[in-house]
């Protein structure tokens, strides 16, 4: 299934767009329609901390804290589980890295969103192309 490239901002034009998708967030019995930035260079799967805390996660401070890179190398992050789906592509368990700021977008990255899908991106076209991972995909 194929995305356009798209801008969290309506005052940003085409050449500004990023390759956002839409998500349903599953944890426990809450689920979130949410928008997730698809980043190959991002290691892991980074979630802000109003989204989990929607989804009715709770903050231990007991939980492994996972280390950030870049701009949130100081927030804190704790691991969390969720089901996404992408409409039309598949449901996986994703890992994220839970952050203490809503300061961020949610980060679709290596470890594990790229390695459940298959991720095609056309960036000259502005679209990018998802797809469950071989051994997930029912047989035809």
């Amino acid at each position: 299934m194929r995305f356009r490239y798209s801008t969290p901002n309506p005052s940003q034009d085409e050449f500004d767009s990023l390759p956002y998708i839409p998500l349903i967030l599953t944890y426990q019995s809450q689920s979130l329609e949410v928008t997730g930035l698809v980043d190959s260079g991002s290691t892991v799967s980074v979630l802000p901390n109003n989204i989990g805390m929607a989804l009715g996660a709770m903050w231990d401070d007991t939980q492994a804290i996972i280390p950030l890179a870049g701009s949130l190398s100081r927030q804190q992050a704790m691991p969390l589980f969720i089901n996404a789906e992408i409409p039309g592509c598949g449901v996986a368990k994703l890992a994220f890295a839970w952050a203490r700021t809503d300061d961020i977008p949610i980060i679709l990255g290596q470890t594990n969103f790229f390695m459940e899908f298959d991720i095609f991106f056309y960036r000259s076209q502005f679209e990018f192309e998802f797809r469950l991972k071989a051994e997930q995909r029912p047989s035809l």
